[in-house]
């Protein structure tokens, strides 16, 4: 597969990754991770341990590899390629300079793709997976993303822990309505990080799921950039750190122009000494009025040695537009649990119906009942003693 930058693009990308800060804090008495600190792989990963899978059944659409695209669609490619990911994000420049892994989705306009397409990346090393999607006028499509590890009596691991640094990014163009969702459920040794972000075009829409609920480390950077009126961004996103998992999920929605909505919400839970951080971040500048933004973040702790910081904000230059945050930490209810136990529940089946039900609002927000039954199945065993 041909690689996308030149051995000098890929050192300066190298050369960015180790540069930028991740904008994180430091290490302190929960977090034990520097995220600043993490290497780069200066071996390069080994291309033939990892593997890409499209469905695709529209006859419009154009699915393929990043290599194949470059070669055979790079006009399209160019448009949508490196545009929505912003040049502070630490991680994209580690994926960037392995640049040769991949897949692009083209859309054409006024196109509606009734069945989702799935873009599977397999590995048993290290891998660098690139999603491009891009969507021309009035189209409509929904993408869901799986990362898993290929790991049998055949495919032993050839790295102590499975390494994935990916991007994931979407350029819209008007109207156009997109959902993009991802379910993390790696092994408890890898480490994953992400970048993922989208520039909707007007009157667009772009919605995000994600769901961290795999990896030792799991690492997101999810950003929305609303730079057309009419445009509209919907994050939802969970996660749920149990044994020794850390969990550092950061968003951001940038409203440069006004008449533009969003709407993000976070469901979190830990367990265990399981470690999350949430960063919520809201920017309206001042030429975005009638902006209408929201931000809702729920954190629950199951025990008493794990923690969950929260930290919704907003920055806000316009005065005449709608927004709000709102962040809470708590145990399970105590009066819920007496009304369910008081009518013949077990008081384990309680906190667990509790439990899972506490993730349902952003559940329902991912497509497909098959991917919403497989979040429930996953957080169930997170749960169960």
């Amino acid at each position: 597969m041909p690689d996308l930058l030149s051995p000098h693009e890929r050192k300066a990308e190298l050369e960015a990754f180790a540069t930028t800060r991740s904008g994180r804090e430091k290490p302190g008495r929960y977090w034990k991770i520097d995220l600043d600190s993490l290497p780069a792989d200066a071996e390069g990963f080994r291309s033939w341990v990892n593997g890409l899978t499209i469905e695709s059944k529209h006859p419009r659409v154009i699915a393929c590899a990043l290599g194949q695209a470059k070669a055979e669609h790079g006009d399209l490619l160019a448009r949508a390629y490196r545009k929505a990911i912003e040049p502070e994000q630490k991680f994209s420049h580690l994926t960037l300079a392995h640049a040769a892994f991949g897949a692009f989705i083209y859309v054409p306009a006024d196109c509606s793709v009734d069945d989702p397409i799935v873009v599977q990346y397999t590995t048993r090393s290290r891998m660098y997976p690139h999603t491009v999607v891009l969507a021309e006028r009035g189209a409509r499509v929904t993408v869901i993303e799986r990362v898993l590890v290929k790991v049998d009596e055949f495919n032993p691991p050839l790295d102590k822990g499975i390494y994935v640094c990916g991007v994931a990014e979407i350029v819209t163009g008007e109207g156009a309505d997109v959902t993009y969702a991802s379910a993390q459920l790696l092994p408890d040794d890898s480490t994953i990080l992400f970048t993922r972000a989208a520039r909707p075009g007007k009157d667009a829409r772009v919605r995000w799921a994600s769901a961290e609920l795999g990896a030792a480390l799991s690492v997101t950077d999810l950003s929305v950039t609303l730079a057309q009126p009419g445009a509209d961004a919907q994050i939802a996103t969970l996660f749920f750190p149990t044994g020794t998992q850390h969990v550092d999920i950061a968003s951001s929605v940038d409203h440069q122009v006004g008449s533009a909505t969003s709407d993000t919400l976070v469901k979190s839970a830990a367990a265990g000494r399981g470690q999350g951080r949430y960063f919520g971040n809201i920017r309206i500048a001042a030429d975005a009025q009638h902006s209408d933004a929201s931000l809702r973040d729920d954190a629950l702790l199951l025990s008493e040695t794990a923690h969950i910081d929260s930290v919704p904000a907003l920055e806000i230059a316009a005065n005449d537009v709608k927004a709000y945050h709102g962040a809470t930490v708590g145990a399970l209810d105590a009066e819920s649990i007496f009304y369910m136990t008081s009518r013949g529940i077990d008081r384990t089946q309680a906190e667990r119906m509790i439990a899972l039900g506490f993730f349902e609002p952003a559940i329902d927000r991912f497509p497909t009942e098959a991917l919403r039954d497989e979040l429930r199945d996953a957080l169930q065993a997170k749960i169960a003693p």
